[in-house]
């Protein structure tokens, strides 16, 4: 991660904290991504979620279509990330779980 921070990363990310509804977020994720890589996002998260709830593979493949390599890269994620996953998880199932950085 350390490679990616820097001051230009810092300010998208603050901007990001900046926006207030879902759809301002829809607003700004559809001008600044491809509808492609919104969707890989979206995917992702869904995949992070039901890994997250205890799903296996085969099961996350059947609900969501994503291909191995990717429910093996999230997975990762979830278990030697960063905990960037489990924080909105956690925050979206109401369990606030906030560190300070």
């Amino acid at each position: 991660m350390t490679k990616l921070r820097n001051p230009d990363t810092d300010q998208l990310f603050e901007g990001i904290l900046k926006l207030r509804s879902v759809e301002e977020c829809y607003r700004f994720f559809t001008d600044i991504c491809t509808i492609k890589e919104l969707q890989a996002m979206t995917q992702r998260l869904q995949v992070a979620k039901q890994l997250y709830e205890g799903r296996n593979y085969n099961e996350v493949y059947r609900d969501t279509g994503v291909s191995s390599a990717t429910i093996s890269r999230v997975n990762k994620c979830l278990n030697y990330g960063d905990g960037g996953y489990k924080t909105v998880l956690d925050r979206l199932e109401g369990k606030d779980n906030e560190t300070t950085d």
